[in-house]
């Protein structure tokens, strides 16, 4: 019984040890699987770290970069509509200064931003313009460069716009012969003295002076004339009366052609020849103008240089281009003389051009809307 006992406790020891043993090596193994665990993670951990440390770096960059970068952007955008905004402007600035007729503006705000204030004479030339806008139909107006050649420019610039053709008279003589014809023919040698406004030229060279002027107003005159569709011409008018040195070409053109008119006038008075129209006596019946060398040297030459045409020369000029010259003269609102035309005396199939002036000095031209 002992010895069974014996060998039941001995059984039991070694059963007892050996689960011991089964514990001891699962403890160890669940110690190095959660060490293995704690090694994995905290390796992770420090991996995602060190990532996320240079991702940190290289985002930090990139941002820096980009601020930079848009930074730099804008200072160069910003230079850039400087730049841009300068070069408008003098181009702007360039191209108003040779445009002689600007484009239309409105004719009552026009009005406004000129003659502000409460004066008599503000409201007295606001009630004028007034006038014109709902009595005359005249919406519009293009401002003309106030020069001494502002009148001029006016005439010629609308006789162009509107493809008027060249007088009868001047399709029957060739107008670039007139300053030979009135040297040799009629042995005028005094237009040596002729002086092209203000430039004040004198000399034997005047007569080819002359003659290239003449030959400015005949190619430009035909080649605008020719021209039927209205934006087109008005696009070579455009350019013309950009260019200053053909502009003042006309104007001496048409100012020889004044005077080429009264040493014929004088002429056939002189040879009490045909009848001849009355403002040519008007005219040479001034003391400043009573032939036409003192026409020339009183009038004519300082024309475009410290004078504008008067009264009188505008009738001439109307009479010799063959147009009705309608003027709306608005220091004269509420008198006879608002509206006087040049001539007075026109035959109907003259063409009619008009112009607006606030004092007989500078003008400017009016544009009509229905």
């Amino acid at each position: 019984m002992q010895r069974q006992h014996d060998r039941k406790s001995s059984k039991n020891r070694d059963q007892f040890t050996h689960q011991e043993k089964r514990s001891r090596i699962n403890h160890s193994k669940r110690s190095v699987g959660k060490h293995e665990v704690w090694s994995w993670t905290t390796a992770t951990k420090q991996s995602l770290c060190l990532m996320w440390q240079k991702l940190k770096v290289q985002l930090m960059l990139s941002m820096s970069f980009l601020v930079a970068v848009f930074w730099y952007c804008r200072r160069l955008y910003s230079f850039l509509a400087q730049l841009l905004k300068r070069w408008s402007n003098y181009l702007q600035r360039k191209f108003l200064r040779n445009l002689s007729v600007l484009t239309e503006v409105d004719l009552l705000g026009y009005s406004a931003r000129e003659w502000k204030g409460e004066t008599k004479q503000a409201k007295h030339m606001r009630e004028a313009y007034e006038q014109l806008f709902w009595s005359c139909h005249i919406k519009y107006l293009r401002q003309v460069r106030r020069d001494n050649y502002c009148v001029l420019r006016a005439v010629l610039f609308q006789i162009f716009s509107q493809g008027i053709p060249f007088p009868s008279w001047m399709k029957e003589k060739d107008i670039l012969k007139l300053p030979e014809k009135l040297l040799y023919s009629q042995g005028c040698n005094w237009i040596q003295q002729y002086s092209f406004g203000p430039e004040r030229y004198t000399g034997p060279n005047a007569f080819g002076k002359l003659r290239k002027c003449m030959e400015t107003l005949k190619t430009n005159w035909t080649e605008i004339s020719a021209t039927k569709d209205h934006e087109e011409r008005g696009n070579l008018c455009n350019t013309l009366f950009s260019d200053e040195s053909k502009e003042h070409k006309l104007y001496e053109a048409i100012k020889f052609i004044m005077l080429y008119e009264v040493v014929e006038a004088y002429e056939q008075i002189k040879n009490r020849e045909e009848p001849i129209h009355n403002l040519f006596s008007l005219l040479l019946a001034r003391d400043s103008s009573s032939d036409p060398l003192s026409f020339m040297m009183n009038h004519l030459n300082s024309i475009g240089d410290s004078i504008c045409l008067d009264q009188v020369e505008l009738f001439l000029l109307g009479y010799l281009l063959e147009v009705k010259i309608r003027v709306y003269r608005l220091h004269k609102f509420n008198t006879e003389e608002f509206q006087v035309n040049y001539p007075d005396e026109y035959r109907r199939e003259w063409n009619e051009i008009s112009l607006l002036t606030e004092d007989d000095r500078y003008y400017h031209i009016p544009l009509f809307r229905t």
